[in-house]
């Protein structure tokens, strides 16, 4: 593994739907064009994300069905950089959280957050729980 110099960022996002539902918002190509990128192809683990003339391709390092997807960049490859959406259900109140974990730049945290704030956004307007 090759260390690197960003920096583990998790982010939490209240959201109102069912753990089953929410999941394939993040394991489906279909669901993720619908929210995160403008076009999104799968083929086996490897995930192709594009937005306007810009494309990345990430591969799914690891899941377990209704609670979390880590996805690597394929840039990030050898590296202990990720990004992983998992679902948290409090056992007390049922309330849904989503959990986002990220690297990024120390000069780039600001920005980093940003984008999850806008994409989960989008998320829920999809979803229909904004």
């Amino acid at each position: 593994m090759i260390m690197t110099d960003k920096i583990k960022i998790h982010l939490e996002y209240p959201i109102n739907a069912s753990p089953h539902m929410l999941f394939q918002y993040f394991s489906l190509a279909s669901s993720l064009d619908e929210w995160f990128a403008d076009h999104v192809n799968s083929r086996g683990d490897i995930y192709t994300f594009i937005w306007g003339d810009s494309e990345e391709q990430a591969k799914v390092l690891k899941y377990d069905t209704e609670e979390y997807i880590r996805f690597q960049w394929i840039k990030d490859k050898g590296t202990e950089c990720y990004f992983e959406f998992r679902i948290s259900v409090d056992e007390l109140t049922n309330d849904v959280s989503l959990l986002v974990t990220d690297f990024a730049e120390t000069d780039e945290i600001d920005e980093t957050k940003m984008f999850w704030d806008n994409q989960i956004s989008e998320l829920k307007k999809t979803i229909g729980a904004a």
